[in-house]
């Protein structure tokens, strides 16, 4: 994760973007989108750039008007990534936010969720939060997953995995590059679902351009498999 791929194509973070809005779970801000009255529970986990993205939250609206309830924590603390801060590299940055920690904290907001009456809950991961879903996948703590452009996520940690998952892949990647993929294709013993997007990089389905109309058809296709894969088995 230490090329720039994981960090490339940065958002410009808006705290007010979004149709839904920000409410504490388990003590993390929190942005919500839909009714919690739906039962079906969405947990998006971000990429290194957190949950003030844009088109992470509009992607979350989206998820919500497919009837799901959705909830994007800030996993960082009030800190997401800022690239080349000189002060605060990104090796430096991730040994505070490791998926790990992001794992533990995910584990906090799925019990939240389950206190409040709900019981069908999946989650999606976006590089950096692909790894805290796979864990989640491992343990069965939820119904469903699909991992989006993974990082650090290992073959071992595929042969371990223990619900439904997909996995959608950037042909030009090189930190979950197509063989890798493919790889976990052939390893994993659930139902599952593996996609490989051509011409697409790292990142393109939360870090388009909004004005690149071929950018976000691409991004468009990620989002609609990933719905499908929800109301397949999140119920």
């Amino acid at each position: 994760m230490s090329g720039p791929q994981c960090c490339s194509n940065p958002p410009t973070l808006d705290p007010a973007s979004g149709a839904g809005h920000v409410e504490k779970i388990a003590g993390f801000n929190t942005y919500v989108s839909g009714s919690i009255q739906s039962n079906l529970t969405i947990l998006l986990v971000s990429d290194v750039y957190g949950y003030e993205a844009p088109n992470l939250r509009k992607l979350a609206d989206k998820v919500a008007a497919a009837g799901f309830y959705v909830v994007a924590p800030d996993f960082f603390y009030g800190e997401p990534l800022v690239r080349d801060k000189p002060d605060r590299p990104l090796p430096a940055w991730i040994k505070d936010h490791g998926p790990d920690k992001g794992f533990e904290d995910a584990t906090l907001i799925i019990d939240a969720l389950k206190s409040k009456g709900v019981s069908s809950i999946g989650a999606a991961g976006f590089c950096w939060g692909a790894k805290v879903v796979v864990e989640l996948a491992k343990v069965a703590l939820i119904l469903a997953a699909v991992m989006l452009h993974p990082s650090f996520v290992t073959v071992d940690d595929i042969k371990s995995v223990k619900v439904p998952i997909a996995i959608l892949g950037a042909e030009i990647d090189n930190l979950s590059p197509p063989e890798l993929v493919k790889q976990f294709d052939e390893i994993l013993k659930v139902d599952s679902f593996v996609k490989i997007f051509p011409k697409c990089a790292h990142g393109w389905t939360v870090r388009y351009d909004v004005n690149d109309t071929t950018a976000v058809s691409c991004a468009n296709e990620a989002h609609q498999d990933m719905l499908e894969w929800f109301a397949k088995y999140v119920k």
